[in-house]
């Protein structure tokens, strides 16, 4: 069975400690925080300004055994001050963290590929890597374009694929499959409706509000997980807002992890 991990935005709504043991009851190997906020609407979790709250996730952490994979995640924009993330990297490394996924928020590409590469530099002191997603709704919209971008930015900056994004974006899988394994170091997983076109307020609504279960949509993650090396970590990230409110984030997250554990046995029957 692959390594699994708990994205944050599955249930952004509980902190760190409230996630990391409900991903421990879900059965998850590790999870990913949300540490910088994304949007005014969601939180973040800035460990680094909050003692008792760091103190509360070390203590989770440790009687749980659940790892932190990555943390999350920088919007590379055009005002992007490396120096000031730096106590998020600090965090994250003292977490445990492999991974910082970054997004990609800056028109001019030179720039961003110098910003990735900076930041890359400081995160590898520290033992982290950076990966970079890719989004339908930016200019970085394609697995192909965050390769071209990751290359650019620097030899160890990842490129993140997520099945809805993905999918969204109509990208390669000839690419996908065709990464070498210092860009590609982990992907995330979900399903969803696939629709005859999207716009920008259908695309942000799926990827932050309402995606589904894998095997409950219609997005072919059979080819998607194919074309990824066997053994590669997952990330999880299946936001169910309704269910969410409707049953509490402790059952939401051990319902996200069975039924990802049976759709993945399920592709190997």
């Amino acid at each position: 069975m692959r390594f699994l991990s708990l994205a944050h935005l599955t249930a952004i709504d509980l902190d760190p400690p409230a996630l990391i043991r409900a991903a421990a009851d879900g059965g998850f190997d590790a999870v990913g925080l949300r540490l910088l906020q994304v949007t005014p609407t969601s939180p973040g979790y800035p460990l680094w300004e909050d003692a008792h709250l760091l103190l509360e996730t070390r203590a989770a952490l440790r009687e749980t055994r659940v790892t932190v994979h990555d943390i999350e995640f920088v919007r590379i924009t055009p005002d992007t001050d490396v120096d000031a993330l730096l106590p998020f990297l600090d965090i994250g490394a003292e977490l445990g963290a492999r991974e910082v996924i970054t997004a990609p928020y800056d028109p001019d590409h030179a720039r961003m590929a110098e910003t990735l590469g900076r930041l890359s530099v400081a995160a590898s002191q520290r033992g982290l890597g950076i990966v970079l997603e890719f989004f339908p709704w930016t200019d970085i919209r394609t697995v192909d374009d965050a390769l071209r971008l990751a290359t650019q930015a620097g030899p160890s900056v990842g490129v993140l694929p997520d099945s809805l994004h993905f999918d969204r974006s109509g990208s390669s899988l000839d690419t996908l499959a065709a990464l070498p394994p210092e860009r590609l170091r982990f992907a995330h997983l979900c399903d969803a409706p696939v629709l005859p076109a999207y716009n920008e307020t259908t695309l942000l609504y799926a990827a932050r509000e309402e995606r589904l279960l894998p095997g409950k949509g219609q997005i072919d993650l059979a080819a998607y997980l194919q074309a990824l090396p066997a053994g590669l970590p997952l990330g999880i990230e299946v936001p169910r807002t309704k269910s969410f409110q409707a049953i509490g984030g402790a059952e939401l997250i051990k319902e996200t992890g069975e039924s990802v554990r049976s759709f993945l046995k399920s592709l190997m029957t």
